[in-house]
């Protein structure tokens, strides 16, 4: 499956013939450094030249690709255009248009850029905070992830509040939505983000000398990219000078920082000023505004950017009329759009609800409303609509949900961002709650991760009040509620009382060896936890009363269907909260979820520990000899023989891949290669399938040349097949 650009084919050609006409013959090596390039501002047919601080940033970020990393047949078109560009990039009488064609055109061979290899997995946690490459927090209210050439750029709204419920997320920061600053974060594979800039401050000036810092909101922004000017236009709600509108602001770079476009108070066809909620959503190199109307929320729309300059947004096509929606948003699935957003209740957690389109036209007809299958039984793994990011990969195409965890700042579940694949399974498509999942950007391949959580609603958090049915759980009797009070300071915990019950049933879990663990205090109880086959293990809480936590292990499942059944046994009933249904070993195959960390023996690291790299696990990281032979070994013991998967934590700072033989029990398996990861900070995984024996086998990477290994962090058993 090839993947698609996101700049239309056709300005390539257009694109393309304007650069050509001013092209200087520009030789392209690694080691070029471009110098800071100018263009016109469009500010009409004329303009004077000014410093341009797009082209100049893409020429010197494509420079530093390697032919080695990408098919023949693809580096040859991105070769081209990057010398192209480069000699645009310096030609200091270059126009508005044609400095815009050589973005146009090098963005997009760069996104039509396919790797030589099938790419890592890496792992995604939820309900934790996120972290960029240099551990600083990642910001990102009401935001999106948009793909411009071969990097994906992360830009969301830092809130106040948002540090507050960092801090201590144990309580509710309402009213603190005092804008910050928009950041930006830049990721080649959707996992690892490394901060780039703020693109907007509160010292950002707007309209009539006007400030973002004097506004009175601003949330909820998408970011698409002109062909016609070659600026990246971000369009923000905004409520500014009494007045609400999108306040559209551009940029030459994607991290650039943006300056005043328009701010426009009407949307045509919209019955009020402003817009609900709203995100940015391209399709075949046109972006639309996805919104709802600002007072009521009962419509929604589509409404495309006006392609000359993307400053302005033409007249909305209204696509869905009923119940007051917010969190609108929308992506494409096997040729289909879907529109989502969630229940009108300010921030807190609901079911998707979702329209298709009934025709091949994203401002088409669409369907009645229906329920995303796989939102209700922890509304939509605890959050609100965010946006969606679509990945063509080279194997399948997946649709990744990004929700907002905030509710007023929060007090309803640790972490702000949660994200989670969707597919089509049957005629819909499918939302898939997991806690922890593992996703290839290059392949487009995901699957659940070996920490996976396979309870729903564990932590009693997706309920905004107090309830007397909760959800994700059956009542089987008695009484039962989200007593307020839950764990290490949560907000909410699930309390039975003593002739009282409740119960989840789990569709499918794989076959293997799980831990059921849970904190509980009061009287007690107990939890049956029953297989596919019939079989049921045992849980015994005793009374306590304060926290304590139980924990039940070796529990064997068969694939299937399984139940978890908490019942209260004492008089006073029971209270439990942070339950959880962890597999820990596939059922006689090699145990996955094992970490071993490189300076921990029994590994061997020809080299030197450090710890003068951000981002890596444990207390240090194998910083190997640069020499050939130079290798940092692992001992992994398995409680079987069959094959396994290990990942490898890598950081390359360099600029050329660092290739080493893999090595098992003394036997060359494979030869990986250990790409750039763009910074010594910068942490990625490769995968890798080896033979293992039963007890203790060693795992070697030796360097194949002068240059060494990467620094090595850990390595990884993901998974494990018997015999």
């Amino acid at each position: 499956m090839r993947r698609t650009s996101r700049v239309a084919s056709k300005y390539w050609t257009l694109a393309a013939a304007a650069v050509l006409s001013v092209a200087l013959a520009v030789p392209l090596s690694a080691s070029t450094t471009a110098a800071e390039p100018t263009q016109l501002r469009d500010q009409g047919a004329a303009a004077e030249p000014v410093v341009d601080r797009g082209l100049g940033f893409l020429v010197s970020d494509y420079q530093t690709r390697h032919p080695a990393k990408y098919t023949a047949d693809s580096w040859r078109p991105f070769a081209k255009a990057l010398t192209t560009a480069a000699g645009v990039a310096d030609d200091t009488s270059a126009t508005t248009s044609q400095v815009a064609a050589a973005k146009t055109v090098l963005m997009t061979a760069a996104a039509e850029l396919e790797a030589a290899d099938e790419g890592t997995f890496q792992t995604i946690t939820n309900n934790t905070f996120w972290n960029d490459t240099s551990g600083n927090p990642i910001y990102s209210q009401g935001g999106g992830v948009f793909k411009f050439g071969d990097t994906y750029y992360w830009y969301g709204v830092h809130y106040v509040g948002a540090e507050s419920y960092r801090a201590n997320p144990t309580q509710k920061y309402d009213n603190q939505v005092s804008f910050v600053s928009i950041p930006v974060y830049s990721s080649k594979d959707l996992v690892n983000w490394k901060f780039e800039n703020r693109v907007a401050t509160r010292s950002t000036v707007i309209q009539n000398g006007a400030t973002l810092g004097q506004a009175g909101w601003v949330g909820r922004l998408g970011v698409s990219y002109n062909e016609n000017t070659g600026k990246y236009v971000l369009a923000v709600q905004a409520y500014v000078g009494g007045g609400h509108g999108v306040l559209l602001l551009q940029g030459d770079s994607p991290t650039d920082t943006f300056d005043y476009g328009y701010f426009q108070t009407q949307i045509t066809n919209s019955p009020t000023t402003g817009t609900g909620d709203q995100t940015v959503f391209t399709d075949d190199g046109k972006d639309y505004l996805i919104f709802s109307n600002r007072e009521g929320r009962s419509r929604g729309f589509v409404a495309k950017f006006r392609e000359s300059d993307s400053l302005r947004i033409e007249p909305g096509v209204e696509i869905r009329r009923g119940d007051g929606r917010e969190g609108n948003a929308m992506f494409k699935l096997d040729g289909k759009y879907y529109h989502a957003a969630s229940d009108l209740h300010g921030w807190n957690t609901s079911v998707n609800y979702v329209n298709e389109s009934t025709s091949g036209n994203v401002q088409g007809s669409y369907s009645a409303e229906f329920v995303l299958p796989g939102t209700e039984m922890d509304y939509s793994h605890v959050t609100q609509t965010g946006f969606f990011v679509t990945v063509n990969g080279t194997k399948q195409n997946t649709v990744i949900y990004a929700g907002d965890r905030w509710a007023d700042f929060a007090w309803n579940g640790i972490g702000y961002n949660q994200w989670v694949p969707i597919t089509r399974t049957g005629a819909r498509p499918q939302f898939h709650s997991v806690s922890q999942w593992q996703f290839n950007v290059t392949t487009g391949e995901w699957r659940v991760g070996p920490a996976n959580n396979y309870i729903l609603n564990p932590d009693i958090q997706a309920d905004r009040v107090i309830v007397s049915s909760v959800r994700g759980w059956r009542n089987l009797g008695g009484s039962v509620t989200n007593v307020n009070g839950g764990v290490n300071g949560s907000r909410f915990a699930l309390q039975v009382s003593n002739s009282g019950g409740v119960e989840q049933r789990i569709p499918s879990v794989p076959a293997g060896t799980y831990t059921m663990a849970l904190h509980a205090r009061g009287s007690a109880g107990q939890v049956v936890i029953t297989g596919a086959n019939g079989t049921q293990r045992t849980l015994s809480i005793p009374s306590s009363s304060g926290w304590a936590k139980r924990e039940l292990t070796g529990i064997e499942l068969p694939s299937g269907a399984a139940t978890v059944a908490v019942r209260a046994s004492g008089s006073g009933g029971v209270v439990v909260d942070q339950l959880s249904l962890v597999k820990t070993s596939d059922g006689g195959e090699p145990p996955a979820g094992e970490r071993y960390e490189a300076e921990t023996a029994p590994a061997v690291c020809q080299g030197t520990i450090d710890s003068n790299q951000a981002g890596f696990s444990g207390s240090g990281f194998c910083n190997g000899t640069n020499a050939v032979g130079a290798y940092a070994q692992f001992t992994v013991t398995p409680t079987a023989t069959g094959t396994a998967t290990l990942g490898v934590r890598f950081a390359n700072g360099t600029t050329s891949a660092r290739p080493a033989n893999l090595i098992v029990n003394g036997a060359t398996v494979a030869t990986v290669s250990f790409e750039s990861t763009g910074a010594w900070t910068t942490w990625s995984t490769k995968t890798v399938t080896v033979p293992l024996n039963t007890g203790g086998n060693t795992i070697r990477l030796e360097p194949t040349t002068a240059a060494g290994l990467p620094n090595v962090d850990y390595l990884d058993h993901i998974a494990g097949r018997s015999a």
